[in-house]
């Protein structure tokens, strides 16, 4: 069923395979598109929901939808960071040295807590997502974003610093509703 939240959903899909390439090319004007994008790309993912709730309209497209385009946004996006070098006058990856950590943190969460899903689901047993899992992807937005425009403006060291500091908060946030998931998860193992 493809109503506007769905659509808005497949959107932040499509969009991508164009980060990547934006992402790709390390110039300051390449990673200055890219953050518009990016911040288009997170408006709509508030947007989506949100419609989908005040309209009636939530499907389970929808609720398949949203997560899978929440976690290949993120994943393409940091995968992306740390390869990459920023555009000009920080040395190495945007992601490096230690800042790895929080960025493995959140990418092995997403792939223990999808399979964790998947084997709930084959009980017929659901895991809503938490307010604290919302917050946890509004703190991984909104550090990506930062660290995206660290590469556009790489003389304005606090953004690249700030985009650090809320990753790091986004993985302890990561590791809290990975346990919540992992804990509702093990009630039902044998």
């Amino acid at each position: 069923m493809l109503t506007l939240p769905n659509i808005l959903t497949l959107s932040r899909i499509l969009a991508v395979p164009i980060l990547v390439f934006l992402l790709w090319r390390p110039s300051p004007l390449e990673y200055g598109i890219t953050f518009i994008l990016y911040c288009i790309v997170g408006i709509t993912d508030y947007l989506d929901g949100y419609l989908a709730r005040a309209q009636g309209t939530v499907s389970r497209l929808g609720q398949f939808l949203d997560p899978i385009a929440d976690k290949i946004m993120v994943a393409a996006v940091i995968l992306l960071l740390v390869a990459r070098p920023p555009a000009s006058g920080l040395p190495g990856p945007i992601i490096a040295d230690w800042h790895l950590i929080p960025a493995l943190v959140i990418l092995l969460r997403e792939i223990i807590v999808s399979g964790l899903r998947e084997f709930l689901a084959s009980l017929q047993i659901s895991v809503p997502v938490s307010q604290l899992a919302k917050w946890k992807t509004t703190l991984q937005i909104v550090s990506l974003g930062a660290l995206i425009l660290a590469g556009a403006l790489p003389q304005w060291a606090w953004v690249h610093m700030l985009g650090l500091g809320t990753l790091w908060a986004a993985a302890a946030l990561t590791l809290v509703t990975g346990w919540d998931y992992l804990r509702v998860g093990l009630k039902h193992m044998d």
